[in-house]
């Protein structure tokens, strides 16, 4: 099936459930909508019900058998082939991701570029799914370790990332031989709809794959709670992915968890100031900071804070906020009213506790930006380690600086929160860097680099409450996926 990537306001996109595109049970669908442009209708959704889901994992179940007997590099090819497609298709789908999430088409088409290569990436890992053999003490015996597919796993993704993430946790899923109900976020499924297109395209047998969408309290709770499902891997925000970790892993599932991050850059007083302001703007403003690695807080050691904030706000005053899909644009709309409202809350925050506020700091209400969810780049400064704007993940174009009396403090304000994802440092003494790579608590770790960004064949994760079981992307992402069998053969 060609992928249909810019549909009508009214078209009706429906679930895909062993091969076949249907309805969900009760007939009911939502709205998704442009968050740049709310009159602009990208489509309906399934309102999906446990019925659904349940019949979506039964699916899942009966394919099983089949997908896992197909050999791992015949599986890889399957991804390869879908990488294919999604590489023709790269400038439509991330015109709809544009749509629909509302980041820059620049930003959408590296976003799809990306997911290219993790699906060519985990098509070669096909052919890299080894075990290993070890001496045995007894004579005459081979013993080994093969990896076999957990079965039936799901996949519940955020709206930020909406074809990156699925990519990530898609591609590892099947070539391990498991097969995947995958549930995206309501506020941009669109996305992840046409990852699915391309892989039925690419000849995925019905039943290994399945798309459902509905509510996180609906549907994901039946993903999280039913016994069929072996293995649950999500990414969101720290309190459902607590939940879900604590219902699958209650029942003797496997769990996965990627959550928030609070990330610091840490700019010491022999940095190049200009490259600490364009990493810190990059992290903190690009994607409109709807990212878990966004950088949340600038630690500047006092005796350069004046001048790096200086530059800082001459740069941040010439950024400009628009429709993503217009030439120019660097910064879109937040996603929903729901989290305009979230940013909004922060910033008052932040005043109230005694921040001053630098820069931006509103929602814009100008024509025709305020058919959307757009908020000012927003900077404050004289912010202290223990506001709730410099504890508490934002997610949103927000940037707290800090002051600190040098490294000593430096590392003990960016390990003062409870997230331990990403964290950046800019100087040019090695041995510090050196240091602060030892002694930084997270999970991601750049020297002289942005807080954003991870390739795709390291390993992605945090410490802390950031992130739960084993990593994801990578060699290391079929952990999750696959267990371990364990075989003593005497001859």
């Amino acid at each position: 099936m060609a992928l249909g990537l810019m549909p009508m306001s009214e078209e009706v996109y429906r679930n895909f459930i062993a091969g076949e595109w249907v309805d969900s049970a009760a007939g009911e669908t939502f709205f998704n909508l442009n968050p740049a442009d709310t009159g602009d209708v990208i489509g309906r959704f399934q309102d999906s019900n446990r019925a659904d889901a349940g019949h979506a994992i039964a699916a899942a179940r009966e394919a099983a058998a089949g997908w896992r007997a197909l050999s791992a590099p015949g599986r890889g090819r399957l991804l390869a082939g879908a990488a294919r497609i999604i590489e023709r298709d790269l400038g439509l789908i991330a015109q709809g991701l544009t749509r629909e999430e509302g980041k820059t088409l620049a930003e959408a088409k590296a976003e799809t570029a990306r997911a290219v290569q993790i699906f060519d990436y985990f098509a070669g890992e096909g052919r890299r799914l080894s075990g290993e053999t070890t001496p045995s003490e007894f004579g005459r015996t081979l013993l080994y370790t093969v990896r076999e597919p957990l079965g039936v796993v799901a996949l519940i993704t955020p709206w930020n990332f909406p074809v990156a993430i699925p990519a990530w946790k898609l591609a590892p899923a099947l070539v391990s031989g498991n097969t995947v109900v995958l549930k995206p976020a309501s506020a941009a499924p669109l996305t992840a709809l046409n990852i699915v297109r391309a892989l039925e395209e690419a000849g995925l047998p019905a039943g290994v794959l399945n798309f459902i969408t509905g509510s996180g309290a609906v549907v994901g709770a039946e993903l999280a709670a039913n016994a069929a499902v072996a293995g649950v891997s999500f990414t969101g925000s720290d309190t459902v992915g607590s939940g879900i970790y604590a219902c699958v892993s209650g029942r003797g599932g496997k769990a996965q968890c990627e959550m928030g991050g609070k990330n610091p850059v840490i700019v010491l007083e022999d940095a190049d100031l200009d490259k600490a302001v364009d990493l810190s703007i990059n992290g903190a403003m690009w994607s409109t900071g709807q990212k878990c690695t966004a950088t949340s807080r600038a630690i500047v050691q006092q005796d350069v804070a004046g001048e790096f904030t200086d530059r800082l706000l001459k740069r941040v005053a010439t950024i400009k906020v628009g429709n993503g899909m217009d030439p120019g644009t660097q910064v879109g709309p937040l996603i929903d009213k729901s989290q305009l409202d979230t940013v909004i809350g922060y910033i008052d925050a932040g005043r109230q506790e005694g921040a001053k506020l630098a820069a931006g700091g509103g929602r814009i209400t100008a024509a025709p930006l305020d058919r959307g969810f757009f908020v000012e780049p927003t900077v404050f400064v004289d912010v202290k380690a223990d506001m709730s704007i410099a504890q508490e993940e934002i997610f949103g174009p927000v940037l707290s600086v800090i002051a600190v009396s040098g490294f000593e403090e430096a590392i003990q304000v960016a390990n003062s929160v409870r997230f331990g994802l990403s964290a950046s440092i800019c100087t040019r003494d090695i041995s510090r860097a050196m240091e602060f790579a030892d002694r930084i608590e997270a999970g991601l770790v750049h020297i002289n680099s942005p807080t954003v960004g991870a390739e795709v064949q390291v390993p992605f994760g945090g410490m802390k409450a950031s992130s739960t079981g084993t990593r994801e992307q990578g060699r290391v992402a079929v952990d999750f996926y696959t267990q371990i069998k364990t075989v003593y053969l005497e001859y």
